[in-house]
């Protein structure tokens, strides 16, 4: 980065959620709903664990707050797009596939960071979607209501 340029906080997004309601889905349909949830990488990754519930409601928190933070939430993209894989030292790395690549891409997103949590019966996570000054672009949201990276 050159001097005189700054990062912008394009979008937050936070989601808590019961550990038990995550357990309950995967015990309902195992092989389903990992699949249609959790890229093979991030299976790999939970089917390593003795108790993986808490890491597997940490990291779905954390997909429905990388959805927030861009803008998007799920639906524009799809679970698997949104991966939570551990970078160095165990800090979880967002990489974006497919549309929520696109979708980051078209509105100046650069990168998302993200923090997760599990302690008794919740797991969160909140993350934060940044780009560069300069990149700025508005939108249209689901509700139609025009939002502006500018302002």
């Amino acid at each position: 980065m050159d001097q005189g340029t700054y990062l912008l906080i394009k979008g937050v997004g936070i989601d808590l959620i019961r550990i038990s309601r995550v357990a309950r889905a995967c015990r309902r349909r195992p092989e389903r709903f990992l699949r249609r949830i959790f890229s093979p990488e991030e299976i790999k990754i939970l089917q390593k664990k003795a108790n993986p519930f808490p890491s597997m409601a940490a990291r779905f928190a954390a997909k429905e707050a990388v959805a927030k933070a861009l803008g998007c939430g799920i639906g524009e993209v799809k679970w698997t797009e949104l991966e939570i894989l551990p970078g160095t030292k165990g800090k979880p790395m967002v990489f974006l596939r497919g549309r929520a690549r696109s979708w980051a891409e078209r509105y100046g997103i650069k990168g998302v960071e993200v923090s997760m949590a599990h302690d008794g019966p919740y797991a969160m996570a909140q993350a934060v979607a940044w780009g560069q000054q300069g990149e700025e672009k508005s939108y249209t949201d689901r509700r139609g209501q025009l939002s502006n990276y500018n302002d």
